[in-house]
């Protein structure tokens, strides 16, 4: 039993440590080997779905059209925006069809019981001709989009998705360039972890930095 439970706790700490995650758990609390059990068949399924993705995938990753990254908010898959939409607009195109569908079936069809955030990015150009207010609005409208094409198109259920757009306030690369600009227009869908993060206080124990 023991070494099942040093076991448990050494999958646990490799997976965080790959995903950047941290989490706190209490000095003495029976709960904590059920917890451990319970986040390392959670970090396992979602390891999982990444392996099927990567390989339903494959072809739009080579292309630099769909990114996959396990993090600290989840499994993220980051899909380009101009794949998505045409310059100004939060109608998908065809296009993307494709790739929405095989994301779409493997959250119906292997990950039902976690929720999903759609999130919204653009880059720092300013709205000119296309009608929207700001940034904010256009990236809003296309994590809609995203949400109800999964929903009237693949069945997810809607009570898994919620939808939010950040503007051009959390880029990933520099709006200087154009390959930045572009980088910074997306759309993630990430699958979110079940697992709470307990608050930092008195008798608790962190994980050792160097096992983030």
């Amino acid at each position: 039993m023991k070494g099942k439970i040093i076991k448990t706790v050494f999958i646990l700490f490799l997976a965080l440590s790959l995903a950047g995650c941290t989490f706190i758990f209490q000095k003495g609390r029976r709960s904590d080997i059920q917890k451990i059990e319970e986040l390392s068949a959670e970090l396992e399924q979602l390891a999982a779905a990444k392996r099927l993705l990567e390989q339903r995938l494959a072809g739009e990753i080579q292309d630099k059209q769909v990114k996959l990254e396990m993090m600290e908010k989840g499994l993220v898959i980051t899909v380009v925006g101009d794949l998505l939409f045409d310059s100004g607009k939060a109608k998908i195109r065809q296009e993307a069809y494709p790739v929405l569908n095989k994301v779409a079936r493997v959250l119906r069809e292997n990950m039902a019981d976690f929720s999903v955030g759609i999130e919204g990015y653009t880059d720092n150009q300013p709205i000119r001709h296309s009608g929207w207010k700001s940034n904010w609005e256009l990236s809003t409208a296309r994590a809609l989009s995203v949400l109800h094409y999964m929903i009237d198109n693949e069945g997810v259920a809607a009570g898994r998705l919620s939808a939010i757009g950040f503007g051009e306030n959390q880029p990933v690369a520099s709006n200087d360039t154009v390959r930045g600009r572009q980088m910074n227009r997306r759309v993630e869908i990430v699958i979110q972890p079940r697992v709470t993060k307990v608050k930092p206080g008195a008798g608790e124990e962190r994980i050792p930095s160097h096992l983030k």
